[in-house]
């Protein structure tokens, strides 16, 4: 079975998040996530990126909304192609069903930042 999640986010949103939340990075985006973002010309629009990823694959995972799952499960990891890591719980669950492989795409303009993952599986 193959299953699609997509995801739609203004940068500005996630700007305004990291401006005005100091725990937002740390909750939701590994260690690896951040350096990677913090490291860009732009962090806000990689963070939104991989927000809007981790959204993309939840939502093809069949977990839905952040509520589902920790953030930090799922990671959005390589470059340029972006891949995915599943951790924890949401690993677990994917191994359970048996999701074989997910695949990512990442795109943003300069106000917004979109992800569609598709889970084979």
């Amino acid at each position: 079975m193959t299953r699609v999640g997509t995801d739609l986010i203004e940068i500005e949103r996630v700007r305004r998040a990291l401006e005005r939340y100091a725990r937002f990075r740390e909750r939701c985006f590994t260690a690896a996530e951040r350096a990677y973002c913090d490291a860009r010309p732009n962090p806000a629009q990689s963070y939104a990126g991989r927000f809007a990823g981790k959204e993309a694959v939840g939502k093809a995972l069949g977990f839905g909304v952040a509520r589902a799952f920790a953030w930090k499960e799922i990671e959005i990891v390589g470059r340029p192609k972006p891949s995915v890591r599943l951790h924890g719980r949401v690993a677990a669950w994917a191994e359970r069903v048996g999701v074989r492989a997910i695949d990512l795409s990442m795109t943003h303009s300069r106000e917004l930042a979109q992800a569609v993952a598709v889970v084979d599986g």
